[in-house]
């Protein structure tokens, strides 16, 4: 049983919570009880959580798939609506699969996929910062993680044999981060969330290569929005890749599933 003054600190946090305009403030009390050391430490956390800094930059780590995800402050934060590309995934997945996850930032996918049996998994970022969160979760699980611009650091062993290529690129339009929650325009890198002008630049070039690294039948799966859905469908064909559409609606999340011949 909690007693009184537990009950009054959960609410006092609450208020504090609620009064910055958390919408899950009873959820957040709870995750920042739990997650500090003390009374000092947790004033600590509200304060930087009130400011406007992620809760899972303030914690340490986000819940993606049932699992804890280490993600360090500047690091892209993994959203619910993802999981939706690992589920879909996970169902393509065969013994000794080779899977690839791009744009990886925290490695979220690609740890979720290596904890679910015996593959070869890979995950890459541009962004140096989640290239080292992505190692500190993935590389105790087998993984491989490289730095760079899409394709540019994987080793040419892989080239022709990815049979699941898991894709979140930054697919916001330029001009519309202006309006994206501060917790994130603020805190994570743009590198993470500009997609260019209609937000599909960086998927343009990764499906205009993604035919010289997937393996026969390899599929990818490229998390996207319904105001791409149809462009991005079209460029699914026009690399080769018959395209299907996977929805959570509840989750808000649309990805396109496209297999290679």
């Amino acid at each position: 049983m909690k007693s009184g003054s537990d009950v009054w600190m959960r609410a006092d946090v609450i208020t504090r919570l609620r009064a910055a305009g958390c919408v899950f403030a009873e959820d957040e009390a709870d995750l920042l009880i739990a997650s500090a050391a003390g009374p000092d430490e947790l004033d600590v956390m509200i304060t930087r959580r009130v400011g406007g800094l992620p809760l899972e930059h303030i914690v340490g780590f986000a819940e993606f798939c049932g699992r804890r995800i280490a993600v360090d402050p500047g690091v892209f934060v993994p959203r619910r609506r993802t999981e939706l590309l690992v589920e879909e995934a996970a169902k393509l997945l065969r013994q000794g699969s080779v899977v690839l996850d791009l744009c990886c930032g925290s490695g979220a996918a690609a740890t979720v996929l290596a904890g679910y049996g015996d593959y070869e998994v890979h995950a890459a970022d541009i962004e140096p910062a989640a290239v080292a969160c992505a190692r500190r979760n993935l590389e105790p699980l087998g993984g491989h993680v490289y730095e760079g611009d899409l394709y540019e650091p994987l080793p040419s062993s892989l080239r022709g044999r990815v049979d699941v290529l898991v894709v979140n690129v930054p697919y916001v339009p330029t001009e519309a981060i202006a309006l994206m929650p501060p917790e994130a325009r603020l805190h994570e890198p743009a590198v993470a969330l500009d997609g260019g002008a209609d937000g599909l630049d960086i998927a343009r070039r990764m499906l205009a290569g993604a035919g010289d690294w997937l393996a026969p039948q390899g599929h990818l799966l490229l998390e996207t929005s319904d105001e791409q859905l149809a462009e991005s469908c079209e460029l699914f064909r026009a690399a080769g890749l018959g395209p299907r559409v996977a929805r959570c609606d509840d989750r808000g999340a649309v990805a396109v599933v496209g297999r290679r011949d």
